[in-house]
């Protein structure tokens, strides 16, 4: 038992010893070191962003809900206009005045514009247009059994129309405009010839045209952005609009603007005691009509790939937040407009707070710890490069033959055999080439052993030169060498072979000053597949037999069958 667990040890040790890099192992430590102490970091920092995340969601919520409740007495305005308006659709008035002037209208009908007032000092006047205008369109529609009614309905709106339009108001203009032709707007025209472009600019806005029936189902209260145009002073305005219906029939719709001028002071008092970072409100499609900052060059924009992902993130959670690059956005939609208010917070407001003040601290901390790990590190890999290069050095000379700088004879058979195992599990060709110089001993006799010695290192360096990476090429005895080509068929490793004896002979070897020499080589070849043996030793065998029969045919030659020459 415990041979047996002595065996387990020792050969896990060979393997761990032949696999282990001690560079890498050093390496890998310090990483390990720095990877903990900066995940401790990292969490004491998420830790104290969640905090801060949950104290800057509680404040956006407040803002939304400021805001919120100022765009509510809006709101609630507009829908009491509607339902003054179904009331005194319901039950008109009989008063006299009233009835007057809309007998008034059957003989103002026919013109192509025209004003129907009561007293223009408490009501305001109908406006309106021809018959023959209302006939042009399938939207509009004058019904000659409803026309009465509402135009008496509308005299009455108009009186809190007229209260509705003081100076303190938020809207810029409030505005009830009817399908039968004719509108009520606090800011009526002075002239009459302004009446008809106004009414056509009035039914045409999408905050119109989106109020049927089909278009808006549960009659709900809608906002639009308004293009510029001259009734709003070439301004974009921001139109909160409802549609009237009574008795299953769509009379017209009220509607009200409001100046982004308007929107960014809304914006600016609801944010007041939360300065920090900028809030900026948005309607459903991501268009910007309000920031809290007071410049325009302080703004922070979005790209359209930003705002994608912000407009994705928003259409999944109607509260949340999604960090961009250095910035974090979170919003809140609100319950009074169709739209949304984000927080922008970039990594400067972070800086200046408390959580930006800690952060920094755990940031230096850090910093330092991971330098002095560094240094640590430095020092350390120095030390273990020295010693790696020193073990590299002595293993390349265990495996290297010094003077040739090839394989020595125990790596390159080694390596042989490796390879042939691999060809023969692929069916792939595997050759051998066994070279030896010819009369090399009478170099040694003539010129000495230095001049020897030359001779092998310039003809190995031949022999390698005339190989591919991947073939092995080493010195298995004096002046012998062998050349291993995997994935090589015999008559391809006979060009081989023929190439590097064409190489050495044609060569002259400086041995001496002013003294040259030619060397001539003959070589065998053998190949796997002339018999289906994989063995390297058996194939070296033959190839050596083959060297031999090239040396008695005359040498400088190359064999690679058993043919005999005649």
């Amino acid at each position: 038992m415990q041979r047996d667990t002595y065996v387990v040890k020792r050969t896990f040790l060979q393997w761990l010893h032949k696999r282990s890099n001690p560079r890498l192992i050093v390496n890998l430590c310090f990483l390990v070191v720095l990877v903990f102490s900066t995940l401790l970091t990292w969490r004491e920092v998420v830790v104290l962003e969640g905090a801060y995340v949950s104290s800057q969601r509680n404040h956006l919520e407040t803002v939304a809900t400021a805001l919120d409740r100022q765009l509510q007495f809006s709101v609630d305005k507009l829908l009491f206009f509607r339902h003054s308006m179904r009331d005194a659709l319901h039950v008109p008035l009989a008063f006299g005045v009233l009835q007057d002037a809309v007998q008034r209208f059957e003989g103002l009908r026919n013109i192509p514009s025209w004003q129907l007032a009561v007293d223009k000092d408490r009501t305001l006047p109908i406006n309106g247009v021809s018959d023959a205008f209302v006939e042009k369109t399938t939207l509009l529609n004058r019904d000659d059994d409803l026309l009465n009614n509402e135009l008496s309905a509308a005299l009455e709106v108009g009186y809190l129309l007229r209260l509705g339009s003081s100076s303190t108001r938020k809207e810029e203009r409030v505005v009830y405009v009817s399908r039968a032709g004719f509108y009520l707007s606090t800011d009526t025209v002075s002239r009459t010839e302004d009446i008809v472009p106004r009414y056509y600019q009035l039914v045409t806005q999408p905050w119109f045209v989106q109020q049927s029936e089909r278009a808006n189902r549960s009659r709900a209260v809608r906002w639009f952005i308004s293009p510029p145009s001259s009734w709003t002073g070439g301004a974009q305005v921001i139109t909160a609009s409802v549609p009237i219906y009574y008795d299953h029939y769509w009379y017209g719709v009220v509607a009200m603007d409001f100046s982004l001028s308007t929107m960014k002071r809304l914006l600016t008092d609801a944010t007041s005691d939360h300065a920090e970072g900028e809030y900026q409100l948005y309607d459903t499609r991501l268009n910007l009509i309000a920031s809290s900052e007071t410049t325009a060059d302080r703004i922070n924009r979005f790209d359209e790939r930003e705002l994608a992902q912000i407009a994705y993130d928003i259409e999944s959670d109607t509260e949340g937040g999604v960090r961009l690059g250095s910035r974090f956005v979170s919003w809140e939609r609100l319950d009074h407009f169709d739209g949304v208010v984000l927080r922008v917070h970039t990594l400067h407001d972070g800086v200046r707070g408390d959580f930006g003040s800690i952060s920094i601290v755990l940031a230096l901390l850090w910093a330092l710890f991971t330098a002095m790990l560094l240094i640590s590190w430095l020092v350390i890999r120095r030390m273990v490069s020295n010693m790696y290069a020193l073990q590299h050095t002595l293993q390349w000379q265990a495996w290297h033959d010094p003077l040739t700088r090839l394989n020595n004879r125990g790596a390159l058979f080694e390596r042989a055999k490796k390879l042939a195992k691999s060809c023969a599990q692929q069916s792939l060709p595997f050759s051998v080439i066994q070279i030896d110089l010819d009369h090399f001993k009478s170099i040694n006799d003539r010129f000495g052993h230095q001049a020897g010695d030359r001779v092998l290192s310039h003809s190995a360096g031949l022999i390698a030169s005339a190989l591919r990476t991947n073939d092995v090429a080493g010195r298995v005895g004096g002046e012998e060498f062998c050349v291993v080509l995997p994935g090589i068929a015999l008559e391809e490793a006979g060009e081989i072979a023929e190439r590097i004896r064409s190489r050495i002979n044609s060569k002259e070897i400086l041995v001496k000053k002013s003294t040259t020499v030619r060397v001539s080589a003959s070589l065998g070849v053998s190949c796997a597949q002339e018999k289906g043996n994989y063995d390297f030793e058996q194939l070296q065998s033959i190839a050596d037999a083959r060297l031999y029969r090239a040396k008695q045919r005359g040498r400088n030659q190359v064999v690679w069958d058993d043919q005999d020459k005649k």
